[in-house]
């Protein structure tokens, strides 16, 4: 991790702690896998968000939203998946990706 460049999210989530786990998920999730072409990363984003929401795993969710935006996705297309997943995932699962939502798109404006 060198001072020169600016810090990853994962990096700065657990920095030494965890740096085996750093590198897997700069170098092969984020440095290959999102990158690969067969799928858009608004269209990696969109089943990335979908996915945390179907596993419940909110702790991750707010990173994610916010990627989401800037690979094209609306804060309308984001909430709209939240609200038809409740009917596949589970009513909870998707009270809870709300409320991280509406925290995250609440705190940006």
């Amino acid at each position: 991790m060198s001072d020169l460049k600016e810090l990853t999210v994962a990096q700065k989530k657990l920095g030494n702690f965890a740096p085996k786990l750093v590198q897997l998920t700069d170098d092969v999730l984020f440095g290959d896998v999102w990158k690969r072409e067969e799928l858009s990363p608004r269209d990696r984003s969109l089943i990335t968000v979908a996915s945390l929401l179907t596993g419940g795993n909110t702790e991750q969710l707010k990173s994610h939203l916010n990627l989401a935006k800037q690979n094209g996705l609306s804060e309308e297309e984001l909430i709209e998946v939240m609200t038809h997943l409740a009917f596949y995932a589970g009513w909870p699962k998707a009270m809870s990706a709300i409320t991280v939502a509406k925290e995250v798109f609440t705190k940006e404006k």
